[in-house]
């Protein structure tokens, strides 16, 4: 007899089915009751090891013993007349049938409890699926002690989990500012993952009790409120930041065994004494904030640390960055070519500190954005050499999507937004970038989603009030917007991007005069002009110029009909338009500034510079058009340029879009735009005429402002 028909005879085979069935469905109800009863991670790999081990000894078992009427005996000493084998048989086939059912039942559980995505072929939803559980947010550990000064090192261990959490890969880390939007708050852990878009939350806290530190950690499952792991680590408090290291690492390593598959690397703490590091993560949170006397405030806690000790970077990198912040065109007074020259040298003395410093890279590419030079290719390289060493820096990626924009990728700018807004939503400089972008996208939808969703999660912050006047600007409702800027002005503490909203309702329903002391300063030389003081307008329009950016006065040159002026004034300066144009590249919705040049050049009879000055404009106004670009200014902006080409049909179809999407000149189009002066003796030019002032009129109505007549002066 064959060794395979005596282990079939003796249910050998049948034995060790039903074992690995009855195995696999302990398995699956482990894997479900272990969350529930918080079991070890190691437990459920246990259990595996032993069935596993436990085959063999079953097998064995299955081959020496029979079952009889008598009970168990060794197979040698049954009678093999008397023998039950096949009635054995027949009952383990009934037992393993059992299990299989038991496993069916199991997997249709299963799959009612998650629903299949199916994916189209070469789709990235089914990755998406996958990756789908691998998001987290470190809330800020809690400071337990009685020590309120002990509040630096519970904030420094979850800025070193974030720091080392933001470079692993496929792993979505919710951003700093908004996970510390949660500090100090008893909230609901499934209202926090609603807001930040994550699927697990790590919170923790921290007791000091005279030279002894506790620090507890847990991990929890944001849909159902499970701790997946918790544990508590007690140490000697000798060096912090040996300490901030090692739990950091400890920490990860748990979160590694729960959802990631990379390694991951933890960053180490810069040392410095723990004064300087209070003062250094004070300083940093007041310049999240992004309101001017925070920002002051961090100034001279920076400049305390910096008198403590003077070889810590990171301290001169946020200096620098708060310096730039405080320049009049942002949160601050002080002259922008000013700020930008002070910043510069915190820059070379942080990187000389230490080259590696994400805080001085990002420092430096806002530098270049700030500065005048329009360096845009230096910001980029700068911040992305941020981005290398901490991708979890939100700044240097709100950077990076500037100068992106300003080099004229507004999609690369755009998935820039996105990923911010969805991994950071409560960072507060985004909003206003997210509401231009979107609006310049002609995707409103997304703006307006994006307002509720910060709305519900951090109703008091004031930049809300400019993220909705920014959405009603871009729309044409210019009374409605500056209602709204007009209470975020009763706030204070204007930003300079909330002065240029506010500029641009003030001008858009003809409050010329108020535009001048209350708006923004780059808007201030058009609204001199308009109000007749013309010398003055010009005397800014030049130092403004002086400060790397000529546009509002080659607009006022222009206005004034001083074309050789504009061209001499450009030909001193620039040794030919293709330097000129790297230096002063465009906007999102347009190329007025290049415009303006062209007008010049052929108002002067160059007609070979204006072919050339046109072509820079055909290809800035074709890549806008390429990306997606679409909104009543960039339909204005095409209006002008089909004007300047002699298409007069399509300059109207632009223009009639363009006023149906709201823009509005107040006063002569022509005047004001003199791209447009020869669509003036089409008929149609009257009628876009009346339909722009009637626009005007109702935002000065829904204002109680006293109506504009057909020549823009005030009915009596």
């Amino acid at each position: 007899m064959s060794i395979y028909t005596e282990l079939s005879r003796r249910n050998v085979f049948r034995v060790g089915i039903a074992y690995a069935v009855a195995s696999w469905v302990l398995l699956q109800i482990v894997d479900v009751i272990s969350p529930i009863f918080e079991l070890p991670a190691w437990a459920p790999k246990l259990i595996f090891v032993i069935l596993a081990i436990g085959l063999v000894p079953a097998l064995i078992f299955a081959w020496a013993f029979e079952m009889t009427p008598e009970g168990l005996k060794k197979e040698s000493e049954v009678d093999r007349s008397a023998s039950i084998v096949g009635t054995t048989g027949r009952k383990l086939n009934f037992v393993i049938t059992g299990f299989l059912v038991a496993a069916v039942a199991l997997l249709l559980v299963e799959r009612q409890l998650k629903p299949v995505v199916v994916a189209e072929p070469g789709s990235d939803v089914a990755s998406e699926e996958i990756q789908a559980g691998k998001s987290i947010a470190v809330l800020p550990f809690v400071n337990m002690s009685s020590d309120a000064e002990q509040e630096f090192f519970s904030d420094g261990i979850t800025e070193e989990i974030l720091n080392s959490l933001a470079s692993v890969n496929n792993l979505k880390v919710a951003g700093r500012t908004s996970s510390f939007a949660f500090k100090g708050q008893n909230d609901d852990l499934r209202r926090i993952g609603d807001a930040l878009g994550v699927n697990h939350i790590l919170e923790g806290s921290v007791r000091k009790a005279g030279a002894q530190v506790r620090i507890t950690a847990q991990l929890i499952q944001v849909d159902n409120g499970f701790h997946l792991w918790s544990e508590t680590y007690d140490r000697e408090l000798t060096d912090v930041f040996a300490i901030q290291d090692e739990i950091a690492n400890e920490i990860l390593k748990q979160l590694k065994s729960k959802l990631l598959t990379d390694d991951v690397v933890v960053a180490q703490a810069k040392r410095t004494s723990p004064e300087v590091y209070e003062l250094y993560l004070q300083a940093k949170q007041r310049i999240y904030t992004r309101i001017r006397p925070e920002i002051e405030t961090a100034v001279d806690e920076l400049d305390l640390a910096i008198q403590i000790d003077e070889k810590y970077a990171p301290v001169f990198a946020q200096r620098g960055i708060a310096m730039l912040l405080l320049s009049d065109q942002q949160y601050g007074s002080i002259p922008n070519d000013e700020s930008a020259r002070r910043a510069k040298r915190y820059f070379d003395q942080a990187l000389q500190l230490d080259s590696n410093l994400a805080e001085g890279w990002a420092g430096v590419g806002l530098y270049y954005i700030n500065n005048g030079s329009n360096d845009t290719e230096a910001a980029i390289d700068a911040l992305a050499k941020a981005l290398a060493i901490n991708p979890n820096l939100i700044d240097a990626s709100n950077w990076l999507q500037i100068a992106l924009r300003n080099n004229g990728d507004l999609v690369g700018s755009m998935e820039i937004i996105e990923e911010m807004v969805e991994r950071d939503p409560l960072y507060r400089p985004a909003f206003s970038n997210a509401m231009a972008m979107f609006n310049n996208f002609g995707r409103q939808d997304k703006a307006e989603a994006l307002l509720k969703r910060i709305e519900a999660f951090d109703p008091d912050n004031p930049d809300l009030l400019l993220a909705r006047a920014t959405n009603l600007m871009y729309s044409g409702r210019y009374g409605e917007g500056l209602q709204v800027m007009e209470e975020r002005r009763e706030l204070g503490n204007m930003s300079g991007v909330a002065k240029i909203f506010l500029s641009i309702g003030l001008i858009g329903t003809g409050q010329f005069e108020r535009a001048t002391t209350e708006g923004s300063p780059y808007w201030r030389p058009g609204a001199l002009y308009e109000t007749g003081k013309i010398e003055e307008a010009f005397e800014l329009a030049h130092d403004q110029a002086r400060g790397g950016d000529p546009e509002n006065l080659f607009y006022l040159l222009l206005r004034a009909n001083r074309d050789q002026e504009l061209v001499d004034y450009l030909e001193e300066r620039w040794p030919s338009l293709s330097t000129f144009a790297s230096e002063n590249p465009g906007g999102d919705i347009g190329y007025g500034i290049m415009e303006a040049v062209a007008i010049a050049y052929s108002n002067t009879g160059n007609v070979a510079r204006f072919d050339e000055a046109m072509q820079f404009v055909d290809r800035r106004l074709g890549s806008l058009a390429e990306q997606g670009i679409s909104n009543a200014f960039f339909s204005q902006s095409l209006a002008r340029h089909a004007a300047l080409s002699g298409d007069i049909e399509t300059a109207f179809a632009h223009l009639e879009a363009a006023v149906d999407g709201g823009w509005v000149a107040v006063g002569d189009p022509a005047e004001i735009e003199p791209a447009l002066r020869a669509l003036v003796d089409d008929p149609r030019y009257a009628t876009i005429k009346t339909k722009m002032l009637a626009n005007v009129n109702a935002d000065r109505e829904l204002l109680g402002l006293a109506l504009f007549d057909e020549n823009y002066e005030v009915q009596l």
